[in-house]
């Protein structure tokens, strides 16, 4: 699932640099089986030449990209000095000439590979060069957002012991709540809500349990709710929930008066108790 998730963010990555750049064919990939790139997505090929080729750090001009970590860069890829020449009968059959790479870069590790291409042997513009750093980044993002959901899930799954354990379970939650908009894998979008909405028990201090609640909060009052719980202000929910603040203020105001309460802490303490917050 997770590989299948990656490949949509390639994918529309690689449509964005086509769209913005004029650029005929754009191909990319990320990294598995111990470091190696193996392209799985392709835009404008006319040829399945480049499918699934699988880069080796170091080797042709992925491969370089790969290994210093920064985008390289041929004006004509069939005698080019500067990389090494494996890949050669595959970038002829597509009629590749100048060629871009650049990497998908998470955490200073090199994560993916994207590639913009012309079938002339012409020099690739800043501007071009520029929106594939972009398309990069953007990606890269994606990442970032997956690696950190699947981190909160497994907090929220399997809390650590102490007493500091469900304080943990609980920023957890408040974390996952403000990244799920931004969650691009359906299934592991459908699941939060779930994974949210059940305190785990092995976090749970003594004490009664929850009562079902007789109140209805809309999800985004939810999420209001928990950001606040976890210590922030307005402006601070609102940057992480992509909110304005005034927004922020009138989802807290509505959840305040369903619960029937009249300060935020007492609304997190009432959404606490029915249960709607861990």
């Amino acid at each position: 699932m997770a590989e299948a998730v990656e490949a949509v963010e390639i994918r529309a990555a690689l449509l964005r640099l086509r769209r913005t750049t004029g650029l005929p064919v754009a191909f990319g990939g990320l990294l598995h089986d111990a470091g190696q790139l193996r392209i799985a997505e392709l835009n404008g090929a006319s040829t399945g030449a480049l499918r699934g080729l699988a880069i080796s750090s170091g080797n042709g001009l992925g491969g370089k990209s790969i290994a210093l970590s920064r985008p390289c860069a041929v004006t004509d890829y069939r005698v080019a000095r500067h990389i090494s020449h494996e890949y050669d009968a595959a970038v002829a059959a597509e009629g590749l000439r100048s060629v871009l790479a650049v990497p998908v870069v998470v955490r200073r590790a090199v994560r993916g590979v994207l590639y913009g291409a012309l079938r002339s042997a012409l020099p690739i513009g800043g501007r071009t060069f520029d929106a594939a750093v972009a398309a990069a980044r953007d990606v890269e993002r994606a990442l970032v957002v997956r690696d950190e959901v699947q981190r909160l899930l497994t907090l929220c799954r399997e809390p650590s012991a102490g007493p500091g354990a469900w304080e943990e379970v609980r920023a957890a939650h408040s974390e996952l709540r403000a990244l799920a908009p931004r969650i691009v894998d359906p299934a592991l979008r459908d699941e939060l809500p779930a994974v949210c909405g059940r305190p785990s028990g092995a976090a749970i201090p003594a004490g009664p349990p929850p009562r079902e609640s007789p109140v209805t909060l809309a999800p985004r009052e939810v999420d209001v709710l928990a950001c606040v719980a976890s210590g922030s202000t307005n402006a601070t929910a609102a940057e992480l929930l992509g909110l304005r603040p005034e927004t922020v203020k009138g989802y807290l105001r509505s959840a305040m008066r369903k619960l029937g309460t009249h300060t935020r802490l007492d609304a997190v303490v009432a959404a606490r108790r029915a249960g709607l917050l861990p």
